[in-house]
């Protein structure tokens, strides 16, 4: 057993070959292979620095494990099942290579920080990845914003006409989604960038480890304070996962108004052919599947984040096996995340908007009712008056079917005498959007200035992009 096994000292029977299958995790943490050699050449060169390995051997086992490294990533390696995970077919390879000089790579560390400091490692990574996705996305939706801000369309609350705005101001709030997406990364990111490695098992070691060195090679901020928090901890995946579901949350919302939009009964949108798909048996048929798509896997990555809450709820100190369980469902929506942000870019990016129907549609179900009732209030009228005013009028509209805009004075007048003239230009769709310039809301002067904003907010973070490379 002993020879099959580093940890198999104290066995004397060899494991089921289905426990074999059940107990790895080779299948699926492979791909912190960087990562995980990463982390061993910065602690192998620790333990020569501070004497705990002659620094020959120290030498040698960094050469080796970087020439491994070059195998794997030319395909030249190929993974054993039985060696469990990525660590101990690491280290099971060196030290086909190296011999007994490889088996001295472990001294001071246990698989549960090195697995910790693997997942903090490869999360870093992939949340500059998902960082870098949002911003292009962000960049497109600007620039959208950019090519519609006169571009005015419904308004809606419970899915119902309420004012008119503009297609820039409506895209725009998704801009904002996404640029807290972001921030929220960076904030995990903090909480993740924390070296757990020299925790041990849960108890650190009585070798003199040097973890500032370790930390510093590694490009990490600080260190774990406590060993057996250091091991345990998977905040920072948890964290994650919940990052990642806000992203989704995100698009998935867009992508149920893309799915409306380019409806027939809507026609807001077309899809370019390219991001659609047709019907087996209706020819007529034009799908939005991809956003359709994004929506579903949604649950998805809502679901990641539910296995892993439910996992960790209760555990006690310090690691336990049922860990494992939290690489999957990361990389599960990594994957899933990284694969969804590009379609629905270039999706968005190549759709056709259809200025007429928006604006058609604009124009029916009263938007500018309330413009008509701050019309009234300007004129000295209290609020609840005006409200009562102009409910009375569209009850009129509905009965006439007829639009606001289309009723003569005399009408106006009929229900209050207040109105004058001014009042078709006051609530002209026009002046309903344009006269709202508060902060935030959907004026040309304030998009245009809120589309610069964000322009420069894309070139901050392609300039602190390029810094960190």
């Amino acid at each position: 057993m002993s020879k099959e096994k580093l940890w198999g000292g104290r066995f004397t029977k060899s494991t089921d070959s289905f426990t074999d299958h059940f107990h790895s995790s080779i299948s699926f943490d492979k791909r912190m292979y960087k990562q995980d050699i990463t982390g061993s050449v910065a602690h192998a060169a620790m333990l020569g620095k501070q004497g705990i390995i002659p620094m020959e051997d120290s030498i040698l086992i960094q050469k080796t494990l970087k020439e491994i490294l070059a195998d794997i990533e030319a395909g030249k390696v190929s993974f054993d099942e039985k060696a469990e995970d990525i660590h101990m077919n690491v280290e099971s390879i060196l030290i086909s290579r190296i011999g007994d000089v490889g088996k001295r790579l472990h001294t001071g560390r246990s698989r549960n920080d090195q697995v910790a400091l693997d997942i903090r490692m490869y999360l870093k990574e992939e949340m500059d990845n998902i960082s870098s996705l949002l911003a292009e996305l962000i960049e497109v939706l600007n620039n959208i914003a950019k090519e519609n801000v006169n571009v005015i369309m419904p308004g809606y609350t419970h899915l119902q006409n309420a004012q008119p705005v503009t297609l820039a101001h409506h895209v725009l709030a998704y801009v904002e989604m996404f640029k807290r997406d972001i921030s929220r990364l960076k904030d995990t990111y903090k909480r993740t960038n924390v070296m757990p490695l020299g925790s041990g098992a849960l108890a650190a070691t009585t070798y003199p480890l040097d973890r500032i060195y370790v930390m510093e090679q590694l490009g990490f901020d600080s260190i774990t304070l406590d060993s057996m928090d250091g091991v345990s901890d998977r905040d920072f995946a948890v964290e994650f996962l919940a990052d990642c579901s806000l992203i989704m949350m995100h698009l998935s919302r867009f992508c149920e108004e893309i799915v409306i939009w380019s409806s027939r009964q809507y026609a807001f949108i077309e899809l370019d052919d390219a991001y659609s798909t047709g019907s087996s048996i209706m020819p007529q048929k034009k799908n939005p599947d991809m956003a359709e798509l994004i929506r579903g896997k949604t649950g998805r990555v809502y679901g990641e984040l539910f296995a892993l809450l439910t996992v960790m709820k209760g555990l006690p100190l310090a690691y336990n096996k049922d860990m494992q369980e939290d690489k999957e469902g990361v990389f599960d929506a990594i994957d899933t995340l990284k694969m969804c942000l590009p379609v629905f870019t270039n999706m968005v990016k190549t759709m056709k908007v259809n200025k007429e129907n928006m604006y058609s549609a604009a124009k029916r179900g009263f938007m500018n009712a309330t413009d008509a009732a701050d019309w009234l209030v300007k004129q000295g009228m209290p609020f609840r008056s005006a409200h009562e005013v102009i409910g009375k009028l569209v009850l009129y509209c509905i009965e006439k079917d007829k639009a606001l805009e289309e009723l003569t004075l005399e009408e106006y007048k009929a229900v209050s005498p207040v109105f004058t003239e001014d009042v078709y230009e006051a609530i002209s769709l026009e002046k309903c959007v344009n006269a709202r310039t508060v902060d935030g809301g959907p004026s040309e002067k304030y998009i245009r200035g809120l589309i610069d904003i964000n322009e420069q907010y894309i070139k901050d973070i392609k300039t602190t992009a390029e810094v960190e490379k």
